[in-house]
């Protein structure tokens, strides 16, 4: 592995989902999700309980986003302050308003990956031209993923209550087989087609750390093998959800590289990837009455040409 220089190198032999779902397919491995998964994840409805995973944009303790994004920033252009003037607006009847407007990147916050988002020799998801993301992109852009909708039978895999850990460490690695473990550990077990929602509860240090949460970054999380590829690939995953800022270890121990299972699940095998979702009051009501899996949807913002887009999860037990 030492050897490797290059992501091609890399993942050469990695298996692909291309063609699978057609020349022009652009939301990848969520095709598995069709009206039976559907209603397989509604079926896991027992209480009615409703658990939203978006982290609160604009939190007063902080946002936490990858290193070189700005947190969204709030501005409030109208409030009670525009009336005080004798020229303030009119409007008939005496209505008053608050207006604002959010300036944010579209992956600073709890967020859909768009399959075209990371690439590598050249081409994105589904072999379409990385030219084809110059000014925006013009294919596998979040918009078909939006308009798409998510929804099926999730699965909550707490590994940091699994290790016994108030949140993992930065840079602790884990493997399919560390899933499966923790699966059973449950008294559940990862099914075909299911979405996999990953805790690592380690965003609970940027609240905690500040600054010094960036130093000598690294994430907890997935790392690259090709055995985890193929068993991503057997099991049909069609989402990957995690309450990391990029779903996977930052850097690969074995070459150095940065995130280079987006490369192999996101580009080549067409899993939606789902960043900076909360994860705490979900895994606390599962850790209480022993229930893991759930009805899961989602639905990203529609943003035209997008690389990805905001979105708030629900979850229902």
């Amino acid at each position: 592995m030492t050897d490797i220089t290059t992501m091609e190198e890399l993942l050469r032999d990695a298996p692909t989902n291309w063609g699978k779902w057609g020349p022009d397919d652009e939301v990848g491995a969520l095709n598995y999700l069709d009206a039976a998964e559907v209603l397989r994840g509604a079926a896991q409805i027992r209480s009615g309980q409703v658990f939203t995973l978006q982290r609160l944009i604009g939190d007063p303790k902080g946002d936490p986003v990858w290193p070189g994004r700005s947190p969204a920033e709030r501005t409030m252009i109208m409030d009670e302050s525009n009336w005080d003037d004798a020229d303030a607006p009119a409007a008939p009847g005496g209505l008053h308003y608050a207006d604002d407007k959010i300036d944010a990147f579209l992956q600073g916050s709890t967020q859909y990956d768009a399959l075209g988002h990371v690439w590598y020799g050249g081409k994105i998801w589904n072999g379409y031209d990385a030219r084809t993301t110059i000014g925006g992109l013009d294919k596998a852009s979040v918009e078909p993923i939006a308009e798409r909708g998510v929804a099926g039978h999730g699965i909550l895999l707490d590994m940091a209550r699994f290790r016994g850990k108030k949140c993992l460490e930065a840079g602790e690695t884990l493997t399919h087989e560390d899933l499966e473990a923790c699966a059973a550990a449950q008294g559940t077990a990862i099914e075909p087609h299911d979405i996999l929602l990953v805790r690592t509860n380690f965003l609970a240090l940027f609240h905690e750390q500040g600054d010094a949460f960036y130093e000598d970054f690294c994430e907890p999380g997935l790392t690259y093998s090709p055995e985890l590829v193929r068993w991503f690939q057997e099991k049909e995953i069609p989402n990957l959800v995690t309450d990391t800022i990029a779903n996977e270890r930052t850097i690969e121990p074995g070459t150095g590289f940065a995130l280079p299972l987006h490369c192999a699940l996101m580009r080549n095998l067409g899993i939606a990837l789902t960043e900076i979702c909360d994860l705490e009051k979900l895994a606390a009501s599962c850790a209480e009455d022993g229930r893991y899996t759930f009805l899961y949807t989602a639905a990203p913002l529609k943003v035209h040409r997008a690389t990805g887009a905001p979105v708030n999860p629900v979850v229902i037990k």
